[in-house]
């Protein structure tokens, strides 16, 4: 489904069911160089249990039109501008990563349009290195490749694989080159990222003003300290530290150990193989 939003046309993925005005609506909003394809599961789940459903493409992404965001709160501006473009008075939002921050500020920007707030693979500050910052914008390859050894542990082996005949880390790496490619103008890798590591207004977002009210919904406001629980902060959380490097110490070694173990059956059956391989090369054709 398309909508024109500030003048520009934008892609929302509806789970394949019509817009119904009596229904409940959520938004999903994707991260940096995904599009709505990454809330396929979701969208479906949701659009057939009650739900209208607006998975996003991000202005300058894929099939929506515009030029990407270049911060949180130009994103954040978008999607409330989305939500009077679908004629949506109240939503659900949606968020990973760099898309959490958006349905973060969105959420605080207009609280009384917003009925949830989930967020997915977030941080504040959402800090990006230095050197994936400067290799999103000099070699976007070597970026996608960096991002995705650090985002999925020994290369995404089952069960994180979705099953037989998938493999998580090569198609996040084929999903990143398509959302690159659909914008020749603009390298919305680079600007994704540095609006993630600009974002200066996380806290600002999770409260209203100076008086503790909770700005997003769901959101606890934080408990007021007395200015003399400091050091019995930094004394607890020092003996807090001191245990755990000591339970940690322990786990390391019998992790060592029994990674040893698997090392020695593994090159076991490797010589075993070779062994077996060699033979059958040796022995006489019949």
């Amino acid at each position: 489904m398309h909508y024109t939003v500030n003048g520009h046309a934008t892609y929302c993925y509806t789970g394949g069911k019509p817009f119904d005005a009596a229904k409940p609506t959520v938004v999903f909003i994707h991260g940096v160089l995904n599009d709505h394809s990454v809330w396929i599961l979701q969208s479906r789940w949701f659009a057939n249990h009650g739900w209208n459903v607006l998975a996003v493409d991000l202005p300058g992404h894929c099939k929506s039109e515009g030029p990407p965001p270049a911060s949180v709160e130009e994103a954040a501006q978008f999607v409330l501008a989305l939500l009077d473009a679908a004629g949506v008075r109240k939503a659900a939002l949606i968020g990973h990563s760099f898309g959490s921050l958006i349905a973060l500020e969105a959420a605080s920007r207009a609280p009384e349009r917003v009925t949830h707030l989930a967020m997915g693979g977030s941080a504040y500050p959402m800090v990006v290195s230095p050197a994936l910052l400067e290799s999103s914008l000099n070699d976007p390859q070597r970026a996608i490749a960096m991002v995705n050894t650090f985002s999925h542990a020994l290369l995404a082996p089952p069960p994180s694989a979705l099953g037989p005949g998938t493999w998580l880390y090569g198609s996040s790496r084929a999903l990143m080159r398509r959302v690159l490619a659909s914008n020749r103008e603009v390298n919305v890798f680079h600007v994704g990222f540095k609006a993630c590591n600009d974002y200066a207004g996380g806290e600002a977002a999770r409260r209203r003003g100076g008086d503790g009210e909770a700005a997003v919904p769901g959101a606890v406001p934080a408990r007021r300290r007395r200015p003399d629980d400091a050091a019995a902060r930094r004394e607890g959380a020092g003996r807090q530290g001191t245990r755990r490097a000591d339970g940690d110490g322990a786990r390391g070694a019998r992790a060592d150990e029994r990674g040893a173990r698997r090392g020695a059956v593994r090159a076991a059956r490797f010589r075993l193989a070779l062994k077996r391989s060699r033979a059958s090369r040796a022995r006489p054709a019949r």
